[in-house]
């Protein structure tokens, strides 16, 4: 299959690459290159790459596209939150061009990458696909927009899917420290102190970064009637956890660690504990191969054997808000 992958050179994008040329399928990278030289280890390529905004891809660079997996975005709330308007532009408006783009060069799936962050805070523990959406940043208001306008495309040939993914972690050859697990993690080896900005009580679904890229192979492999136009919660029952529990795996990995509570967030408002039975009813074959203790066990004999430490963990490279910060003046626009 023929497989056109966005942001093939982040977080997530390196393992999906990895994982379907694995598979035998070919693959067209696109991604703008923002996180050049933030690599830790060295990733697979794709066959072809292209280096450009997602909202400049033509009909021209899908031709022969079988499926589009969507996962650039300006990727998370406090990069998000920098310049909302910008946050629109590419996650709402880009994606909608994307999907546009692949209708018209005849690629019959498109896979987006949502997030749970939708549901915010929470009515309720136990969120489903159906519950109120309650987003607090805007980049969980771009992805509920997004969702709902590249809906207006899906028809018998274009078949849309939306995979409202939990909160990655994990090892990744594009490591990430700006992720609540891996920030813990990298917390007490840089300080020996684990550090929580909020009071330890909110609740997060957690997903291994590879496990979502499985999941996308996952969706793509599935039959159609399954995840046409459909918004689909990705992550376990079992994998939802409060941030101090986070902080008690990382006691257990780096017991001379201690616990602070720093209060610079208070009482985070963004709590929500979701529910996956749509996804193991839908593709009751999928499985996640991580748990968080064993996601956190590799996570941490990677950190341990590249010697990360406190210049790993206040520098640029593994914080995706800095780089950005940093590089979008690169392109002609400012934060």
């Amino acid at each position: 299959m023929k497989v056109f992958v966005t942001g093939h050179r982040g977080y997530i994008g390196v393992h999906l690459v990895d994982l379907l040329r694995a598979a035998g399928h070919q693959v067209t990278g696109c991604d703008l290159g923002l996180f050049d030289g933030c690599e830790w280890e060295t990733p697979v390529r794709p066959q072809r790459e292209l280096r450009k905004d997602v909202r400049d891809v033509t009909e021209r660079d899908l031709d022969g596209i079988d499926c589009v997996m969507h996962l650039a975005a300006i990727s998370n709330d406090p990069m998000g939150n920098v310049n909302p308007e910008i946050t629109h532009s590419i996650n709402r408006d880009g994606s909608v061009h994307l999907a546009r783009m692949a209708k018209a060069a005849g690629a019959g799936r498109f896979l987006f990458a949502g997030s749970c962050s939708v549901y915010g805070a929470g009515q309720k523990l136990d969120l489903e696909e159906g519950d109120p959406l309650n987003p607090l940043t805007a980049y969980a208001q771009s992805k509920i927009e997004s969702e709902a306008l590249i809906g207006e495309l899906a028809d018998a040939g274009f078949t849309p899917a939306y995979l409202r993914n939990a909160t990655a972690y994990g090892h990744s050859p594009m490591l990430r420290i700006d992720l609540v697990v891996n920030n813990l993690l990298g917390s007490a080896l840089a300080y020996g102190e684990i550090r929580i900005q909020s009071d330890g009580t909110p609740w997060r679904p957690l997903i291994h970064c590879r496990d979502i890229a499985r999941a996308f192979v996952a969706f793509m492999n599935a039959p159609k009637d399954r995840i046409h136009n459909r918004a689909i919660n990705v992550g376990g029952n079992s994998e939802n956890y409060q941030v101090r529990d986070v902080a008690t795996q990382v006691e257990r990995l780096v017991p001379s660690a201690k616990i602070s509570f720093t209060g610079e967030v208070g009482n985070d408002p963004r709590n929500y504990r979701v529910k996956f039975d749509l996804l193991n009813r839908l593709l009751p074959d999928f499985k996640l191969q991580y748990t968080l203790a064993s996601g956190m066990d590799e996570l941490h004999r990677a950190m341990v054997d590249h010697r990360f430490g406190k210049a790993d963990f206040e520098g640029e490279q593994f914080v995706r808000l800095r780089t950005l910060k940093k590089r979008l003046d690169r392109i002609g626009v400012g934060v």
